[in-house]
């Protein structure tokens, strides 16, 4: 194993690493805030550059011409996707005439 393959797979580690912190992260943030904006938030941000780090890290594992095309064509349509869906979910939500009314949670007891 030469030094560069031994620098690639610390980078996917690493990159891996961090994309699963942040999807855990979109996924607490989903339980944990009240309304649907703030959800909306939490559910696409982290959850996006969660996924596109574990599509790199996939690609530094092995980095061939052959697998830059699918992970790059998943990656855009991730990107595109939660975008246009965050902006409907934006959308229904300020539409609603008591929009933190009706998407709030009741309190615990």
């Amino acid at each position: 194993m030469s030094r560069l393959d031994m620098w690639l797979d610390i980078a996917a580690a690493a990159c891996l690493l961090l994309g699963a912190a942040l999807a855990l992260s979109a996924g607490a943030g989903l339980v944990r805030f009240r309304t649907t904006l703030d959800r909306m938030h939490a559910g696409t941000k982290p959850q996006v550059l969660g996924v596109l780090l574990v599509l790199l890290a996939m690609w530094l594992h092995r980095p061939t011409w052959a697998n830059a095309g699918p992970l790059l064509l998943a990656g855009i349509s991730q990107v595109i996707t939660v975008s246009v869906a965050a902006y409907m979910v934006a959308r229904g939500a300020y539409s609603r005439e008591r929009a933190d009314d009706d998407t709030e949670l009741p309190p615990e007891e």
